[in-house]
């Protein structure tokens, strides 16, 4: 019988009710599932839940959680043939998008799953949420971190949460869902990530290099800028308009990105629309930033980008190097 290893972060899916509103209890998570009649059909693979001795509020993540995860993953990688991260829906596509470029040399899947009404609760998308994810790591043949939710299972690096308050709460806007959950599970096996490298799974740890993001609005000032990429900053998603425009009418905008550029900072432009990529050659707006040193993130998520740029600065690359690998495809983040 396949066997899942259960790492219980925090989050909503075992809140308990309380005077103040939900709140996590210790050992109530696991408490709910022994009571889950569904959990002990022959079908279900054995699982193990680890409890988190913090229980977090997904608001409250932080890189170094990332390499708690992973570091816990690792540990028992050999025993089991998949694994669920039980995470809060706040920042899950952060993590989800951070654990691949961690989790290298990985052969097995990894699935992020949560809820937006806990396990507790009479209408909870708990339960069909664990069933789903522990169904897809235990049939092990999915070697990517993947985000599973509502009736997707979505590539990790990328998804997005869409909705504050919907059971249907993340998506994957540039890039088609791994797997449809509906009557049946149906995987589209043409989408998986198989490389031909093998090897024993490795943890890169994130060092937190100063990055940060900047979204761009009318009316902002060079001054900002400047003062943004400041140094410590080495690394700096830029959200722009439509296709990666910004505003090329103000001279001094463009020579602050230009001055952090050659100071070595790395600037990574993604959309601020839902769907779309960065071309910065499509408009003179675009081309402005492309001339003043900013890169083009196509069709990376917010959150893939910054985790990337985490990723590569805390394998200690030179700058030269770390824009060079930005535009290229390292674990399915883009498509260019």
């Amino acid at each position: 019988m396949p066997r899942v290893y259960i790492a219980y972060t925090g989050g909503t899916i075992g809140m308990a009710r309380t005077s103040e509103g939900y709140a996590p209890k210790p050992g109530y998570l696991a408490e709910l599932m022994a009571g889950m009649p569904e959990l002990s059909s022959p079908e279900m693979p054995q699982y193990t839940v680890h409890e988190y001795e913090t229980l977090l509020d997904s608001a409250n993540m932080t890189p170094a959680h990332w390499l708690q995860i992973a570091r816990d993953i690792e540990s028992h990688y050999d025993d089991y043939d998949g694994f669920i991260v039980l995470h809060g829906t706040d920042t899950m596509a952060y993590t989800a998008s951070a654990l691949p470029f961690m989790l290298e040399h990985l052969a097995k899947p990894v699935i992020l799953t949560g809820s937006q009404i806990p396990l507790c609760e009479i209408r909870s998308d708990a339960r069909a949420n664990l069933i789903n994810a522990l169904l897809i790591a235990g049939a092990g043949d999915i070697p990517e971190v993947c985000l599973c939710f509502g009736d997707k299972l979505l590539r990790g690096c990328r998804s997005q949460k869409v909705a504050a308050d919907g059971l249907t709460a993340f998506d994957s806007p540039n890039f088609p869902p791994l797997g449809r959950l509906g009557i049946t599970i149906e995987v589209d096996e043409s989408l998986i990530l198989r490389t031909p490298e093998r090897g024993q799974l490795s943890v890169q740890a994130l060092v937190n290099p100063p990055v940060a993001v900047l979204r761009l609005f009318p009316g902002i000032t060079a001054d900002l800028v400047r003062l943004m990429t400041q140094p410590p900053l080495r690394g700096l998603v830029l959200e722009t308009y439509g296709v990666g425009n910004g505003p090329d009418g103000d001279v001094d905008f463009i020579a602050a990105l230009a001055e952090a550029t050659a100071r070595g900072v790395v600037i990574v432009a993604c959309t601020q629309c839902v769907r779309g990529l960065v071309d910065l050659r499509t408009y003179r707006a675009g081309s402005a930033l492309a001339r003043a040193g900013v890169l083009s993130g196509f069709d990376m998520t917010t959150e893939a980008a910054l985790t990337k740029m985490f990723y590569l600065f805390s394998r200690g690359l030179e700058t030269d190097a770390i824009r060079d690998a930005i535009g290229r495809d390292l674990r399915g983040e883009l498509s260019a």
